[in-house]
Order: C-alpha cells, then structure tokens, then sequence
C-alpha cells in the first residue's frame, strides 16, 4: 500500500538511538465504509527492509517538526508527512477495516503503563519533597524547641507528605492488583476464574490509568509546595515533575475518556455487575478489619464502610439512570471515576494495614509506617467519597443547565 497524509502527536516518530524507526499507522483505504469500521492499520517504516534483513532505501515518511512541549522534553512528539513523493510504502496488518480493534489492544497495554508512569512521577517528587523538608530548616517547633527545627516536623508539611504518600501507596497497590487479574485472566485453569479476572481487569484500567495520573499532578503540585518559593525556581527540580506529570492525564485517553469508558462499558453494559464484585470484596475486608479489633483497624473500618456505602449509591444512581437521563449520569463521570480510585485504593491500603499488622514482628519501624500511611488515607482523603457521591446523584442537571450561548 502507498500510505498519504499527516500525523501528529507522534511519539519518538524522529529520533537517532535506532537505525531505523517502525510507525503503527492508522489509514483509510479508498473504498473504505465510513467511521471507524473504515481504518485499517498499518506498519511505515522509515527505511524499507531488503528480503536479507538489511536497510534499504528511505520511505516516503519525514519528520517536518518537533512539538516545543510544556513538559516530556526530553521525548520528542513530532509531526510526520507521509507520501510526498508519491506515497510512502506500508504493509497493512491484519485485515482492512480492522485497525482500530488492532490498535486498542495495545491502547489497553498503553492505558495502564500511563497509569503507571503517574506513579512513578509521583513517587519521585514525592522523594524529593522529603528529602527538601529534612533538610530546610526554618521556625521551632509548634511544641517548643531550643531553636529552628527542619520543616519535615511541622504539621502541615507532614500533611502534605502523608498526602503525598498515601496516594502513591493507594495508588500503586491498586494497579498490583489489577495487574494480577491480568495475570489470572490468561493463566487460571478455571475458565469462570478467567472470565471474571478479565472483567476485574478491564473495570480497573480506566481507574489506574485516570485515578493514578489525576493524582500525579495533585502530587507533584504538592511537591513544589514543600519546596516553598525554592519550589517555583527551575533549580530545584521539583516543577520538572509538575510539568511531566501533566501530560498524563491527557494522552493515550483523556481522563473524561477514562471516566466515559468506566462508566459505558464497565459499569452499565453489565448492569453494575462487577462494580457490585469490587464492593462484596470490599464488605470482606470489612469483616477483617472487624475481627481485627485494633485501634488503626477500627479507624479504617468506620471511613471504609461510609465510603462504600457511598460507592453503592453512585452505582445504583449510574445504573438506573443511564437510559433515562443520560447526560445527568455522564455530567458525573469523572467524579465516578475518582470515587472508584477512592475506595478501591482505600480497600487496598486497608488489607496492607491487616497484613502489616501481622508481619509487625518482622520490621517495627516499616510496617508501622505501613500501618500510619494507611489510616490517614481512611481519614483524611477517604472521606472525599461521599461528597463525591453527592455530586454524582444530585449535581447533573446543573451541570447541563446552561446553554452552549450562556457559556
């Protein structure tokens, strides 16, 4: 095939670390059905391949810029033009009309590795925001000091950091698990075992991926703010963070998409089916925290349970009202979105606090921590989810109510 058009947004479409670069490029053949039945996908090299495996001569694809970004600068997204010189050569892959069924197979892989990517930053400016606030010394102590004491012993700067923490730890642990239900859904013997792996997996994409890079930016933000005014100067590192982070909840799928997707095909198409899973397993680790009896466990039970509570509510909300009035129940999407990170991260930390609780013995000083980072999310950013609830049944028709023109 002779492949003609333009690209954007084309990670690494240019660069020297290879000697040749591959592009997965989605096209239209011209007898194509219209919409995307009509996209075929396929592989442009930039330097074709000879029968022996060597390069051959260059492909009609150039890169004619490279995007000057907020933040990523070290990846170059370019804009690649194909076929002006009589059309680049292509090698369709698979069957025609079928690329964009292809391409979301590797958009699912994609979604989660951003996700991830959203941890990491995280977890990095989360690690320099300590390091900064052991070494910044400034002001006594609110409970009295011979003199100044690092900021790391004042309140709000442990706020911040416990903040910090909790969302990468609730984070990560979430798409553990999710990354063992895509483990189980091609490796268990038992095909219901796999079915219903798949189903979890599928539902936890579209949080890992929107809940995790919505909480890189609200924590490398906070990252700057332990930084102080050090913080807003380019030296320091900590705006890099800032920076990198916010390109993640927008590519590979916008977080509205994300919430879209949770919403249609994860929690209506099966009429809440697996949205009532997340929350039986949810109820068990309730009865954990119950037999546990400690005061960390009570703590994290009490939020737990108003949280799912709060959950079950938007799920029978979403699900009784998506044919009715749908632009009420999309209008909160994205507060879905965040609530199922909320409490699905919650329940995550919950069973870290019961296995820390156990393992105790083993390293006092880790698992204490472990224990500490997992009642202050409970108690601190927990109770999020029932306003966000809130939102979600009572907030959709003022969301729609002015017109495009009162805009």
């Amino acid at each position: 095939y002779l492949v003609s058009g333009q690209k954007i947004y084309i990670t690494y479409g240019e660069h020297d670390m290879a000697k040749n670069i591959v592009h997965l490029v989605l096209a239209r053949t011209p007898d194509a059905p219209e919409g995307v039945k009509g996209i075929s996908l396929f592989v442009v090299p930039k330097f074709l391949v000879n029968a022996d495996g060597s390069l051959g001569e260059r492909n009609d694809v150039h890169c004619i810029s490279i995007e000057h970004k907020l933040g990523i600068k070290a990846s170059p997204t370019a804009v690649l033009q194909f076929g002006d010189h009589g059309g680049a050569t292509g090698y369709l892959v698979g069957e025609e009309n079928r690329g964009l069924e292809y391409m979301f197979v590797m958009m699912n892989a994609a979604r989660f590795a951003v996700g991830m990517q959203g941890i990491a930053v995280a977890e990095r400016a989360y690690q320099k925001a300590v390091q900064y606030a052991k070494d910044r010394v400034q002001s006594r102590d609110l409970a009295g000091s011979p003199g100044p004491v690092a900021i790391i012993h004042q309140p709000d700067v442990k706020r911040m950091l416990m903040t910090m923490r909790g969302y990468i730890e609730a984070s990560r642990a979430l798409a553990y698990y999710a990354a063992a239900a895509y483990d189980a859904q091609h490796a268990s013997p038992d095909e219901a075992s796999r079915k219903q792996s798949q189903a979890v997996y599928e539902f936890l994409v579209p949080i890992v991926k929107g809940f995790s890079t919505e909480m890189s930016i609200e924590v490398a933000s906070l990252g700057v703010q332990v930084h102080g005014g050090m913080g807003f100067i380019e030296e320091t590192g900590a705006a890099q963070h800032y920076r990198d982070a916010r390109i993640l909840t927008i590519y590979e799928g916008t977080t509205a998409i994300q919430a879209n997707d949770l919403i249609g095909r994860k929690t209506v198409r099966d009429g809440g089916a697996t949205a009532k899973l997340f929350s039986e397993k949810i109820q068990q680790t309730e009865k954990d925290l119950a037999s546990s009896g400690t005061a960390d466990a009570k703590a994290a039970l009490k939020q737990l349970t108003a949280a799912r509570i709060a959950f079950e509510s938007a799920v029978e909300f979403i699900v009784a009202n998506s044919k009715t009035d749908v632009k009420a129940v999309y209008a909160g999407s994205f507060a879905y979105l965040r609530l199922c990170g909320l409490i699905l991260g919650a329940w995550q930390m919950a069973r870290a606090l019961l296995a820390a609780q156990e393992l105790r013995a083993g390293d006092p000083n880790f698992y204490d921590a472990k224990i500490a980072t997992a009642r202050f999310f409970a108690e601190n950013l927990l109770p999020q989810s029932q306003a966000l609830a809130t939102s979600i049944l009572e907030s959709g028709h003022s969301t729609n109510a002015l017109s495009a023109e009162q805009f």
